[in-house]
């Protein structure tokens, strides 16, 4: 916390209005437009709770594919499948980890010939690195086929001079308790289309009509946001730059330490954006690296340090076996060659310190 939420919650329980609607959503939604630079912003539940709005928002339905990259987490793939769906996965490029847009163009021209253009192509943030959003526009725009950002680990990153997801229809935001700034647990669409928000405010609210007994025309959910989450972002708000800047010092601090042991590298960062480094992720070399990411995970974990593996593709899940891939062989490598190292903001010089001694050892040892 940065210190300023326990007042902003305090405000909330003076107000005695808990409930999710009211001045503090309505204070969090502009402050986050004010820190981003979108027009228009409606906060929810999840991440995941804010792309399946802007799926349903964009007339994703049955019958219908909408493509986006096979290294991201499940929330980002399976709103798809709540619109009765179909994903399609797309490999990432090995100097980016992005979506491969080479492999995009080539898809979506083939695609345009047969007469089968995906509904909705999502460009997922990754590890709070932006893709490159205007070359992966440049091949849906000719095609309408519109973009949406799945920014849920790039809150406070920019690309081309603008904040993560800028540029895009829409982009979807988290604010889940591992993210960078968190709200306990929340999300948030933002656009600079006023009727796509306002549409997914609407069925954020069980898209009740605007009259006085209860009445709807259509079906929604219930994702608002709660006021008291709200008060958390708002404080959270303030503190993103700081957050930002020292992510990207513990990045630094690990990149200086550790690049020279054999067979590690970490990821890129595009010339085309500041990542806020949610996390610091690590490739250790098969074959040149010493050990294997998962015998360093076991290592640091009998140090009582969590490290994690990097996101298994969606192509190699069970729940999506049979559906369509388009390439893989990269974001395979990636998972069976990564590991996540400790991050968080909070982390300390000194825990920093042994997380890098315990790898520099185990370097020497094996």
């Amino acid at each position: 916390m940065s210190g300023t939420e326990r007042q902003l919650v305090g405000e909330v329980f003076d107000m005695n209005y808990v409930a999710p609607a009211g001045p503090m959503i309505d204070r969090f939604e502009r402050l986050f437009c004010e820190a981003t630079g979108f027009a228009h912003a409606t906060a929810v539940t999840s991440g995941t709770a804010a792309l399946h709005l802007l799926m349903r928002g964009l007339g994703v339905g049955a019958g219908d594919e909408v493509w986006l990259p096979t290294l991201t987490f499940i929330g980002g793939a399976s709103p798809i499948l709540y619109q009765g769906a179909t994903p399609v996965f797309f490999d990432v490029a090995p100097d980016t980890w992005m979506i491969d847009v080479d492999l995009l163009a080539t898809e979506m021209k083939k695609a345009a010939g047969e007469v089968r253009l995906p509904k909705a192509v999502i460009a997922v943030d990754l590890y709070g690195h932006c893709a490159d959003l205007d070359a992966i526009r440049a091949i849906c725009d000719p095609y309408d086929v519109p973009v949406v950002v799945d920014a849920a680990e790039s809150m406070g990153a920019t690309y081309n001079g603008r904040h993560a997801g800028r540029g895009a229809r829409a982009a979807a935001f988290s604010f889940n308790g591992n993210k960078i700034i968190t709200t306990g647990g929340g999300g948030m669409v933002a656009s600079d289309d006023e009727n796509l928000v306002k549409h997914a405010r609407h069925l954020a609210q069980q898209a009740r009509e605007p009259v006085v007994h209860y009445e709807h025309k259509e079906i929604g959910y219930n994702y608002r946001m709660s006021s008291l989450n709200a008060a958390i972002g708002c404080g959270q708000l303030g503190v993103i730059a700081a957050r930002v800047a020292r992510r990207r010092e513990i990045f630094a601090n690990y990149e200086r330490a550790l690049s020279s042991l054999s067979g590690i590298s970490f990821m890129p960062e595009m010339s085309t954006g500041k990542s806020n480094r949610w996390l610091t992720v690590m490739l250790l070399e098969s074959g040149v690296a010493p050990v294997t990411p998962e015998r360093l995970r076991l290592a640091l974990e009998a140090e009582n340090i969590e490290a994690r593996p990097v996101w298994k593709p969606m192509h190699l899940q069970p729940v999506f076996q049979g559906l369509r891939k388009v390439g893989g062989s990269v974001s395979e490598r990636l998972f069976a060659t990564g590991i996540c190292l400790p991050s968080g903001t909070q982390l300390t010089d000194a825990d920093q310190s042994r997380v890098v001694d315990v790898v520099q050892k185990f370097w020497k040892t094996t």
